[in-house]
């Protein structure tokens, strides 16, 4: 059975995410990245001492969105794209993800939700909500006249990248300005197994 190491309330959500869309067995060994990370144990699976990680048979493997394309090329249900050039289409959006999205995005969040009220500082989760705006616009743009980033069907490449912009509005950041964007994050965030694991965080 997949084993997947990690809490709702991380970065191991987007893994939930994924593992409940493909509908395999899986278990989610609660790991958690302030308690247990720099255990020997855990070490051995992921030297790094992060989370999440997922183990499928003699398969071990770190970074949350890297496990996502593994898990959708390996077991599918439709979420893997049908030709090479797609393929190219979600390494780069899953990629830009993280370089673009995910850093503004995680510093408005720690700044007005995750840190104690007197280490927050409101000037950073401005700056990180203006800086967004360039992704943002970004993102906007290619999801014109489309309803997922790659055309008509719900793929790994919008859950990776949902999975980073879910956080936005816990952020403070406003998705709704971006009428593109809004509309396809309704349309991701609206499917069972997102619903599913966003109950597991609560």
């Amino acid at each position: 059975m997949i084993k997947l190491y990690g809490v709702p309330g991380s970065r191991a959500m987007r893994c939930l995410w994924m593992l409940e869309e493909i509908g395999v067995p899986y278990e989610n060994i609660k790991t958690h990245f302030a308690t247990d990370t720099r255990r020997p144990d855990f070490l051995k699976i992921n030297p790094n001492g992060h989370i999440p990680a997922l183990q499928d048979g003699d398969v071990t493997l770190w970074e949350s969105l890297a496990i996502n394309l593994y898990l959708a090329r390996k077991y599918g249900k439709g979420l893997w794209p049908k030709d090479v050039g797609d393929e190219g289409h979600t390494y780069k959006w899953s990629i830009w993800a993280m370089t673009e999205a995910e850093e503004p995005v995680v510093t408005a969040l720690v700044h007005t939700s995750f840190l104690p009220q007197e280490e927050r500082d409101p000037a950073k989760a401005k700056d990180a909500a203006q800086r967004f705006d360039v992704p943002l616009k970004v993102l906007d743009g290619q999801l014109g006249g489309k309803s997922y980033l790659l055309g008509n069907e719900f793929g790994v490449a919008d859950l990776n990248v949902a999975s980073v912009l879910c956080w936005a509005p816990m952020g403070g950041i406003d998705l709704g300005k971006a009428s593109n964007v809004n509309a396809w994050m309704s349309r991701c965030t609206s499917r069972p197994a997102f619903t599913k694991v966003m109950g597991m965080v609560r």
